[in-house]
Order: structure tokens, then sequence, then C-alpha cells
């Protein structure tokens, strides 16, 4: 009977050990996913910031960029009005040349006109 009761002692003693480690394990197992969980959230948070700021640095150079078109645009137009103001000039004065020179032609015509009549 002493046997029995030993054998019973040592079953219970191993299946208490058993239960006991099962449970210290199922604990640091829960422990490790929530640390695992915590820094999956961290990095999440980390990568979302660093999205933020992206879209930010995208924003301010699109806004640059916009800018200088602007710039760019204004220059060229004023470019442009500068050569239109001047080819203008540039066409009135032939035009001013081209009378005087047609003015001269038609006063040498009608001398020529008269002299030809005496």
């Amino acid at each position: 009977m002493k046997i029995r009761i030993m054998k019973k002692v040592v079953l219970s003693f191993i299946i208490m050990m058993a239960l006991s480690f099962s449970f210290t394990s199922c604990r640091e197992v829960n422990d490790k996913a929530k640390t695992a969980a915590e820094e999956t959230n961290e990095a999440l948070l980390e990568v979302g910031e660093d999205l933020k700021k992206a879209g930010n640095d995208v924003v301010k150079a699109a806004k640059e960029a916009g800018e200088e078109l602007k710039e760019v645009s204004e220059e060229a137009l004023e470019k442009a009005d500068k050569t239109a103001d001047s080819a203008k000039k540039t066409v009135n004065e032939i035009g001013e040349d081209a009378k005087k020179a047609a003015n001269k032609v038609a006063d040498k015509a009608k001398e020529l006109q008269e002299k030809v009549k005496e």
C-alpha cells in the first residue's frame, strides 16, 4: 500500500510539475506575443510618421515647382511682350522708311515729268 501511495504521490508531483511548466510556458508565449504586438504597433507608427513627412515633402516640392513655373512663365511673357514691341517698332520704322522712299520716288517722277514737259 505504501508503494501505491508513493506512486500516486510521484505521479501527482509529475502532473503538478507538467502543469506548472505548461502555465509558465503559456505565460511566456503570451508575454512574447504582447511584446511583438507592441513592437509592431511602434513600427507602424514610425512608418506612418515617415509617410506623413514624405507627403509633406512632396507637397512642398510641388509648391516650389509651381512657384518656379509661375516665375518662368512671367519672365517668358515679359520677353515676348518686349519682342513684340521691338518687332512693332521695327515694322513701323520700315514703313516710315518705305513711305519716305516712295515720296522721294514720286517727287523725282514729278520732276522728270515737268522736265519732259518743258
